[in-house]
């Protein structure tokens, strides 16, 4: 797919992080972007850098992501690229005991069902809304309408303690990717997925300094923490590439994951 004026894109989780460093790629490359995200701040302040459009969307809502298509495609027309970049993780132990008391716990189900919802659901309902809109355009070189660009984790590989909600929604991530390019493939959307690993997002800008360069010593090569710009080079690529279908692609810098 070439990228210029005639595109446009959706990303989810664009306001920040690799969301708003695909946003801005795609942008500096004359694609009109519609960011969906909860920070109405900050997407309302890159949308107006990008002559963009923002749009305060709850991927969990069945009614908001309509409502957030319906703006978009009214601002910007019909999209031919979605970036799925909305998620959130947790960090809780299957069971155990409590530290002070000794107490013993289990993993609440509703902090499961919530990562789920997010992360898994909400990426699919993205994905199949966006889909359909893409069914209603011409096709264009080689017969493609489109191309859409999941976000799972190295997670979904090689999950560590107290990752079993988060690992197990990027493992749904990763396993739906190929039934969906299938499912696509007879109207020209091609479906791929990037499994980022240790990531220097807001989600990890909070940490102490002491623990972000120990995550960064933790990478083979090279030892930092990979920049947001890093995955959006790659989901263009995937966008742009014309043959890159029903794939799902690690960019960790060699990293496995420890068990803690």
């Amino acid at each position: 797919m070439k990228l210029d004026n005639t595109i446009s894109a959706v990303i989810t989780g664009g306001a920040s992080g690799l969301g708003a460093a695909t946003a801005r790629r795609l942008a500096a490359k004359g694609v009109k972007v519609a960011l969906f995200d909860l920070n109405e701040a900050a997407g309302e302040a890159l949308a107006k850098e990008l002559g963009g459009v923002f749009c305060l969307v709850d991927v969990t809502k069945e009614e908001s992501v309509d409502a957030g298509f319906a703006k978009s495609r009214a601002a910007i027309g019909q999209e031919r690229i979605l970036v799925n970049c909305a998620g959130t993780g947790n960090a809780i132990k299957t069971a155990g005991r409590d530290k002070a008391t000794g107490e013993i716990k289990s993993f609440p189900t509703a902090n499961f069902e919530r990562i789920i919802q997010i992360n898994l659901i909400g990426t699919f309902r993205c994905t199949a809304k966006s889909a359909a809109g893409m069914l209603t355009l011409a096709p264009m070189e080689d017969g493609e309408r489109g191309a859409i660009v999941n976000t799972a984790s190295v997670a979904a590989e090689d999950g560590q303690m107290g990752q079993a909600a988060y690992s197990a929604s990027k493992a749904g991530v990763v396993g739906m990717t190929l039934p969906i390019a299938r499912d696509l493939m007879g109207e020209g959307i091609r479906v791929n997925t990037i499994l980022p690993g240790i990531f220097n997002t807001p989600l990890l800008q909070g940490a102490p300094d002491n623990v972000k360069a120990a995550l960064a010593a933790s990478v083979p090569f090279p030892k930092r923490l990979g920049q947001p710009d890093e995955y959006a080079a790659l989901a263009e690529f995937m966008i742009s590439t014309g043959y890159f279908n029903g794939e799902d692609v690690r960019l960790d810098g060699a990293i496995r994951m420890a068990p803690r």
